[in-house]
């Protein structure tokens, strides 16, 4: 099905923003107002008219000069959300836990071939929409891309990259590609919720079942490349050592990215483009191999607390609370920068490599990376997600062009380089 501007002439706007008046939800409502065009046909919309009139009012003082964000007021419900749906040529949801508030939006988009994208990181719901709702928006030329923010839009677009430039220089498939992330960054009030919400809707089983190797690919690759043997260091110390790279440690984003990346791998022409026997690794920089071991402990400490009633009770009562979250003067100095080595499958090993640097609030860039891959999928040409023709897909099926968009961005500092090690 043709999805590019479909609806362009029947839909009342553009797009529309679910969710302006929280805390990422602001920060991409001002790079709408910001960057995004002129002529941009726009609503935001929520339960409260009041809380989005402050918001507009804000929104005005910022750009007075383009056309102003109408007002939608719906509930998350079937009928509600169905309506605003046929609306727009584009919803993008703020709103979370996914788990709790992003389905009803998931099923009204995929029903109305309605484009949607989110800045989720729940992988066991992230499964949930898939198999319920992908052929659904498959069938409708709806492009959905979930958990296309910080989670995981570095790592999806490193490793695309990694792939693209080794199948382009060395005429081989990928490997492995082996991300080192640096970052420094404070959670906002909805990220602890969903943080502490998460194990309240799915079983450990369920969980664990989405954390399987390629659980959220439509491929499978061979059991070969699925089952590598665990170094003695990663089972004992949870680190590594590349000779590029250095010492590293485990992280949790590793569990966010490696699901969305293997995803990705199975969408581009079944995994041929990345390669069959392609593999994704992502860790922390260690300092040292005894700093990467307790960094690893302190880890495995973490989550064994997160998995704690009692503590989540208690967190819950003492953080930010959802639509909240640090101040411009807390973020003025976070960063996130990721290395990445690719190892090209071929004889001689050869190795490429790749960086993303991104300095500044990583929710700022949360609201930047949805609102410039809306953009993409409105007005931009070819691409993967367009050749799928629809379904729950990945930031990297929007490509290149999607990676120049971020890269011109003057509200934040962002690089993304690849090249021949």
């Amino acid at each position: 099905m043709n999805t590019r501007n479909r609806t362009s002439n029947s839909r009342q706007y553009d797009l529309i923003l679910l969710g302006a008046t929280g805390y990422t939800g602001r920060f991409t409502a001002q790079h709408i107002t910001a960057s995004l065009p002129t002529d941009l046909k726009w609503a935001i919309a929520g339960r409260s008219r009041t809380k989005l009139a402050i918001i507009a009012e804000d929104l005005k003082k910022q750009n007075g000069d383009r056309i102003q964000p109408e007002i939608e007021v719906c509930e998350l419900v079937g009928k509600e959300l169905d309506t605003l749906a046929k609306k727009t040529q584009l919803i993008i949801t703020t709103i979370g836990p996914y788990v709790k508030f992003g389905t009803p939006v998931v099923e009204a988009c995929a029903n109305n071939g309605t484009h949607y994208v989110d800045c989720s990181g729940e992988i066991p719901w992230h499964l949930d929409i898939i198999k319920a709702y992908h052929d659904r928006a498959r069938a409708s030329g709806a492009i959905m891309i979930p958990q296309c923010g910080f989670d995981s839009v570095p790592a999806d677009l490193i490793a695309y990259s990694l792939a693209t430039y080794i199948r382009r220089t060395f005429k081989s498939g990928t490997l492995e590609v082996i991300v080192a992330m640096d970052s420094k960054s404070a959670p906002s009030g909805g990220s602890l919720n969903t943080l502490f919400t998460g194990p309240e809707h799915h079983t450990p089983a369920q969980v664990a079942a989405a954390y399987e190797p390629f659980a959220l690919s439509s491929t499978q690759p061979p059991p070969a490349s699925v089952s590598t043997p665990m170094s003695w260091r990663k089972w004992l110390l949870g680190t590594r050592w590349d000779r590029d790279l250095r010492e590293l440690t485990s992280c949790f984003q590793s569990t966010l990215d490696t699901a969305l990346v293997q995803r990705s791998w199975g969408l581009f022409e079944n995994g041929k483009l990345y390669g069959e026997n392609f593999g994704y690794s992502e860790w922390a920089v260690a300092g040292s191999s005894v700093g990467g071991a307790f960094g690893y402990l302190n880890l495995r400490l973490v989550m064994w607390m997160m998995s704690q009633a009692p503590v989540r009770w208690l967190m819950k009562r003492f953080a930010f609370q959802p639509s909240e979250g640090p101040d411009a003067e807390a973020t003025k100095h976070d960063y996130a920068h990721f290395r990445a080595i690719g190892l090209a499958d071929n004889p001689g090993s050869d190795r490429a490599v790749a960086t993303f640097k991104l300095d500044g609030s990583l929710y700022y860039f949360t609201g930047l990376a949805i609102a410039e891959a809306a953009m993409v999928i409105l007005r931009g040409g070819d691409n993967e997600a367009r050749r799928c023709g629809g379904g729950i897909l990945t930031p990297a099926t929007l490509g290149e062009e999607f990676i120049e968009r971020l890269t011109k961005q003057t509200d934040l500092k962002i690089e993304i380089t690849v090249g021949r090690l």
